[in-house]
């Protein structure tokens, strides 16, 4: 995929004070369930490299450029090995990057990394918003979601990519993978999950589902969403954004951009009842500081339209790209679009920190079964 293609940008930013310490602030917004998955990915990764800390020519992923890498929000409950092991993994980073916050890799990614991917910024306008969620949100509706039943499992394909610094015999560069496929099983209940990821030390696959950090079920909620628990919520929009500001109060670096974030992770790897999936769409036109982009392209090439809103703290632009004519999801962009982060500042204006795109959600009746193979 040529991210180049777009032109886009901010037209207005958040002036509310931020609520977390730089170290926090600099990370960009995402997706929870996603960075538990790719947490659980990069821990055991890690568990490979600590044996490796003096190896040359050691490769290190910062953890304030890349998504993946980044600790999910305050609230989630991670596995109890997760928890064990991520203090190893700091203890690590420093060792390889001089007290950092990276983590070491030492070319043991499956995932082949080139330049970094960027996009010309553009401009981005709030007129037209109100209107464009509506229309996203009829199409939601009309589009319907099927049931999942006890025993089934929600199957999510998607395309993604992440930018971040690299650093070989103390050179850093910038680099972003080729876009690749991930797919995830999960339950309706949540208690089980399954992760195929390319980048994964287990390329047949690892378990998503766990205990928390005092051994208990992790307990359904809108940070550890179940498609039960989904079914559950009112499709109110004003109740619904209220829960969500309630639920996620005192998380990321605002509460009108994690409630942004919030509804992102609901669209990206989740698969909500069909009206519940629109009443999100009505709840995000109620956010302030939401904006629209003419053009914004997926990790698999798509051109559609986008739903953004800037984070002003990191200086990112979280974008939910759109088809421009049926209005179907097509997947997540967040662009560097103020200031410069990064080991040396690399990432600079521009630069597309992470990328993704939904191929194929569908509920299937085994784990581990892609829709093709079903019965």
């Amino acid at each position: 995929m040529n991210a180049n293609s777009s032109r886009q940008s901010p037209a207005e930013w958040e002036e509310s004070a931020p609520l977390l310490p730089q170290s926090a602030r600099d990370l960009p917004t995402g997706r929870h369930q996603f960075h538990k998955e790719r947490l659980m990915a990069h821990i055991q990764r890690e568990q490979h490299n600590m044996t490796a800390a003096a190896t040359p020519a050691t490769e290190v992923r910062e953890a304030t450029t890349t998504r993946r890498f980044r600790l999910p929000r305050p609230a989630i409950a991670l596995p109890a090995m997760a928890l064990a092991l991520a203090g190893a993994v700091v203890v690590g980073a420093a060792v390889y990057n001089g007290g950092g916050s990276g983590s070491g890799t030492s070319g043991t990614s499956n995932v082949a990394t080139g330049p970094a991917l960027t996009t010309d910024i553009g401009t981005g306008t709030t007129k037209g918003v109100p209107q464009l969620l509506d229309q996203i949100s009829l199409a939601a509706a009309e589009g319907g979601h099927p049931d999942v039943e006890p025993g089934q499992y929600i199957y999510i394909a998607s395309r993604t990519a992440d930018t971040y610094v690299k650093t070989v015999d103390d050179k850093s560069t910038l680099v972003s993978e080729k876009p690749y496929l991930r797919q995830t099983w999960m339950s309706a209940d949540g208690t089980e999950g399954w992760l195929i990821d390319p980048t994964s030390e287990r390329p047949d696959g690892e378990p998503l589902s766990g205990p928390d950090e005092q051994g208990n079920a992790l307990k359904p909620g809108i940070n550890h969403p179940t498609y039960d628990f989904l079914a559950g919520l009112t499709t109110d929009p004003d109740e619904l954004l209220k829960l969500i500001y309630n639920e996620t109060k005192g998380q990321g670096n605002s509460p009108d951009q994690q409630a942004f974030s919030t509804i992102g992770d609901l669209l990206g790897e989740s698969y909500p009842p069909a009206e519940l999936y629109a009443a999100l769409f009505k709840a995000a036109a109620k956010i302030p500081g939401v904006i629209m982009v003419d053009d914004a392209v997926d990790a698999a090439g798509r051109h559609g339209v986008a739903v953004a809103r800037v984070d002003s703290a990191g200086g990112t632009r979280e974008e939910w790209i759109f088809d421009k004519k049926t209005h179907a999801f097509l997947g997540e962009r967040v662009v560097q679009v103020k200031g410069a982060s990064g080991d040396d500042g690399l990432i600079k204006p521009g630069t597309v920190t992470f990328v993704s795109a939904i191929v194929t959600r569908a509920v299937v009746d085994d784990m581990k079964q892609p829709p093709s193979q079903a019965g």
